[in-house]
């Protein structure tokens, strides 16, 4: 029987499929524990690619999977399951790029907005869906949500739990781009190749510097800069990036 996410590395990129796809990938605690094992997995490769198999990205928590807890237990889920997943995404060393291949709702959503780059089917939809239910944004959306959008948008998209097609969230700035379904293959691939190919090392600590961008002073901030780009002004990748340049050629990075 197939596993509830499945792994395939394609060279140096590492795709990784949400496949529950009877109830659109909702997030059961064996898919969460699966999903952040395939995470940390994905790790050793230079680009991870996150999507969903059937019609949907992901639906959410699975709610047959969180009847009866107390607020202890809600806690006791949150940090102890999605906590580490959601770092494995935003603390990997590459690129992280979610293909979001139909609906995205809930934690589901959030999954998404957790990754580097967003990329989703015109048909897919994202739902804060919380207030639905009497919750609020968990696995990262109060963070990253208004940080993408804006507070008034993310106050929004939160209060009335609306879907937000995926063109509304590339115009808003939720996503990165909103392609055709029949393309969405298609354009992943090549930005997935792109970046495959790109300098890994500089990847890492542009993440790094961005991340932590929105909690620091702009001094804090230039210090980060100048100590993250000491070390990539030291790396191979730098130095093959300025001869290619003179050599007026394509670069040949190594990672390293």
């Amino acid at each position: 029987m197939a596993g509830l996410v499945q792994v395939e590395r394609e060279g140096d990129i590492c795709r990784i499929t949400l496949n529950r796809p009877e109830v659109m990938n909702a997030l059961n605690r064996a898919l969460r524990r699966e999903l952040t094992a395939a995470l940390l997995e994905g790790h050793g490769a230079r680009v991870i690619v996150l999507t969903g198999a059937g019609r949907g990205f992901c639906s959410g928590q699975d709610l047959s999977d969180a009847s009866g807890l107390d607020a202890a237990g809600f806690e006791a889920v949150l940090n102890g399951e999605y906590v580490p997943m959601i770092r494995a995404i935003t603390e990997a060393p590459v690129p992280v790029i979610a293909a979001v291949n139909g609906v995205a709702a809930g934690a589901g959503a959030n999954l998404a907005l957790a990754c580097d780059l967003v990329i989703a089917a015109e048909s897919a939809v994202f739902i804060q869906a919380f207030t639905r239910i009497g919750l609020i944004p968990d696995a990262g959306g109060t963070s990253f949500l208004p940080r993408r959008v804006g507070l008034q948008r993310a106050m929004g998209a939160a209060l009335l739990a609306e879907p937000v097609p995926a063109r509304q969230a590339a115009d808003w700035g939720m996503i990165w781009e909103a392609v055709p379904d029949e393309r969405l293959a298609e354009v992943v691939a090549a930005r997935a190749a792109k970046l495959a190919a790109g300098p890994t090392g500089a990847y890492a600590a542009l993440k790094q510097a961005l991340r932590g961008a929105f909690d620091q002073s702009l001094e804090a901030q230039l210090a980060v800069e100048a100590r993250l780009q000491g070390i990539c002004g030291q790396s191979e990748d730098f130095r093959e990036g300025v001869a290619a340049f003179q050599e007026k050629r394509a670069p040949r990075f190594t990672g390293r």
